[in-house]
């Protein structure tokens, strides 16, 4: 990867780079990487001025309008853009930032919460709110944006019909991917902002390789893999030195990058796709498709019929869930059809 210089902090010669953090629509597990930098996280604080962190300290939205432009080194934003208040807050900091990097699988690519895009704000309400089974809500209360007490209007952020991923409100200068982003790859990204070290703009900040390239069980994939019959993990013992696909396992490692340490895979699990596509590839769900179909039936056998097909399919219990789980948004699909 090409490095081309950025403006260098040098702590010594000059104040403290600003830093800042802010979350979006996400579970808060990109909030709990950063705590879990452990001791890096002291080296972190010497020789950087955070200036907003809302899950650890208390900075008001002031305390950022009253910055001036560009004041920021760099803001690192996790999660999907869903409320109003979330798209105020976000094009605020790319006013006052230098670098916006787009922290975690949600501001990267839509994350889990982009799954929403299957249905409407309507929809969603009219589930959570009247509709699930543990809910008890006789007047069939929803939430509105504005509300009138004892004189006063309350107010509440516009709850979007579509989640976006963060590039899709504001420009985005780099983006480190996972569900969390593992501490490493987010101590290497702090140290090439405050060496001046970084790529291109516009990089993901892991390897450009698929999980394959560094599965461990990379050896044990056969060199032409067919599937017969499609499982989910709790319908088998999971032998945990054979290839996931070669077992029946739908493994989203071969369309997805590589820089989580292989995590899910080394606890025995099948990729789920967090770490989004290589470069070069724009829908990592069609890819994921793709890999799946090329790997059906059995090689050299009759070809399968209409109803072996169904059948064999029938295994992938939730195609969209499964393939788009974390990049619905930056998908071509990107939302259902209204």
């Amino acid at each position: 990867m090409a490095v081309r210089p950025q403006k260098c902090y040098n702590t010594r010669l000059m104040a403290k780079p600003k830093v800042a953090f802010y979350w979006c629509a996400s579970c808060g597990g990109c909030e709990e990487t950063v705590v879990d930098l452990n001791e890096d996280l002291l080296k972190v604080a010497d020789a950087v001025d955070v200036v907003l962190w809302p899950v650890a300290l208390d900075f008001k939205r002031k305390n950022v309008e009253a910055l001036r432009d560009g004041a920021i080194a760099a803001t690192f934003i996790n999660g999907a853009v869903r409320l109003g208040e979330q798209e105020e807050m976000v094009k605020l900091l790319r006013k006052k930032s230098g670098l916006i990097v787009a922290f975690g699988a949600c501001a990267h690519l839509g994350g889990i919460p982009g799954l929403g895009n299957f249905w409407t704000r309507d929809a969603i309400f009219q589930r959570v709110y009247k509709e699930v089974p543990t809910v008890e809500n006789p007047r069939g209360t929803i939430p509105r944006e504005t509300t009138s007490v004892d004189g006063g209007e309350l107010t509440l952020p516009e709850f979007y019909d579509t989640v976006k991923a963060l590039d899709q409100t504001i420009p985005v200068d780099y983006y480190l991917p996972g569900c969390p982003p593992p501490p490493d790859l987010v101590m290497n990204a702090l140290s090439a902002i405050l060496k001046g070290e970084l790529p291109e703009k516009g990089a993901v900040l892991a390897p450009d390789k698929s999980q394959c390239d560094t599965c461990p069980r990379a050896e044990t994939k056969p060199e032409k893999l067919s599937i017969k019959q499609i499982r989910r993990p709790y319908e088998v013992k999971i032998d945990p030195g054979k290839c996931f696909l070669e077992q029946g396992l739908i493994c989203l490692g071969p369309a997805t990058r590589s820089g989580c340490g292989e995590t899910c895979i080394r606890a025995n699990m099948p990729c789920r796709g967090c770490f989004g596509p290589v470069d070069g590839v724009i829908d990592q769900g069609a890819k994921g498709l793709s890999m799946l179909a090329s790997v059906l039936g059995v090689e050299g056998e009759e070809e399968m019929t209409e109803e072996e097909v169904e059948k064999l399919l029938a295994g992938v219990v939730d195609p969209a869930g499964t393939f788009y789980r974390f990049s619905l948004p930056a998908s071509f699909l990107r939302r259902k059809r209204k």
